[in-house]
């Protein structure tokens, strides 16, 4: 039996000292992020709150034309009731030039579009604020490559990263969250009806499940075969993993010196501190 259940008490204690820490040995003291009114985003503001004071964290909600109206009323209500700085900042008219230029474009380069002008306006108000940017990826989506590179995958830390999607939901409920928000179906909001489950052919509670089997246990693929996943269901997981990993690097560099930034300059050490 693969069990993800963790404990939610001491996951909080970690994160939150973790975002302190990170925060505040970069010299700075805020962090800001994208609210979706998503379950994911949502982790990371409570956590954020509770690691810094909600004086300290700027929730910035960026709907876009198609957005549905409940999103932003999800995220004020939690806006709200941790008293978090927060703004909203229309997208539309931002991406609409761009997607209109192009008499064909599909909805994954438009939603590619949306992500990375979030992520601008995230950088552009992360100046403004004086904080670091907060990402809000899980464990599930950056090891699926389920990220648009430059776009939500951008950002200075990435508290839950190490969270299946299964384990933040557990955490979320600890944590006190709406339960609307727990149970709403998970979507980057990039277009009408889109969802994570629904774009990538499967749940979350499946792959989860499987990636803890691939990941943290260092299966083989027939070792999860054995274990019961189909054989179809085990390799499109292996090859998203694997066609994806660009999006978990920094861009590789030619090694042409003795010392090359990724592979003998790696440490703080490296550069005196």
């Amino acid at each position: 039996m693969i069990d993800l259940t963790i404990n939610t008490q001491l996951a909080e204690k970690i994160l939150t000292g973790f975002i302190r820490t990170a925060i505040t040995r970069s010299g700075f003291t805020k962090t800001l992020m994208g609210l979706s009114g998503g379950l994911d985003s949502a982790v990371s503001l409570y956590l954020s709150a509770k690691a810094l004071g909600p004086e300290n964290v700027l929730a910035v909600r960026m709907p876009y034309k198609t957005s549905p109206p409940e999103t932003l009323e999800d995220a004020q209500r939690m806006i709200d009731e941790l008293g978090v700085q927060s703004m909203t900042i229309e997208i539309t008219d931002m991406v609409d030039p761009l997607i209109n230029h192009y008499e064909k474009m599909s909805p994954l380069r438009a939603g590619n579009i949306m992500a990375r002008m979030r992520m601008i306006v995230l950088y552009d108000q992360s100046a403004a604020f004086n904080g670091l940017v907060m990402g809000t990826s899980n464990k599930s989506e950056l090891l699926l490559g389920y990220s648009t590179i430059f776009g939500d995958s951008a950002a200075a830390i990435q508290p839950i990263g190490d969270l299946y999607k299964t384990q933040v939901r557990q955490l979320a409920c600890a944590l006190g969250i709406p339960e609307k928000v727990i149970q709403k179906a998970p979507s980057a909001d990039l277009w009408q009806d889109q969802t994570d489950e629904g774009e990538l052919g499967f749940t979350y509670a499946e792959v989860d499940k499987l990636l803890h089997l691939l990941v943290d246990q260092r299966y083989r693929p027939e070792d999860c075969i054995a274990e019961g996943f189909a054989k179809p269901f085990v390799d499109r997981v292996l090859q998203l993993m694997q066609q994806n990993h660009f999006k978990r690097v920094m861009p590789p560099i030619a090694k042409l010196s003795q010392r090359t930034i990724g592979y003998d300059f790696l440490y703080l050490r490296d550069w005196g501190t």
